[in-house]
């Protein structure tokens, strides 16, 4: 869980909006990072992994109840 700080937004919401900004560079080689990212600890590289599998998953969700087709008891809003 996450706690959010006095401006409302938590260290999360924060780093994930730096996380987008630095993406948004398209002059950025993406297959660069990822190669320096895969000599980083192994403990980095998954923590990342972790990341965009938690992003595909949400993604996936987000879509699903867009289109109204997926419905769980266990997963709030």
């Amino acid at each position: 869980m996450y706690k959010i700080n006095k401006s409302g937004v938590s260290k999360e919401e924060k780093v994930a909006a730096n996380i987008g900004k630095l993406l948004t560079d398209f002059t950025l080689d993406l297959e660069a990072i990822g190669l320096y990212l895969s000599h980083s600890p192994l403990v980095i590289y998954s923590r990342v992994i972790e990341v965009l599998e938690s992003t595909e998953h949400n993604k996936t969700v987000s879509e699903y109840r867009n289109r109204g087709k997926y419905y769980s008891d266990n997963l709030k809003a």
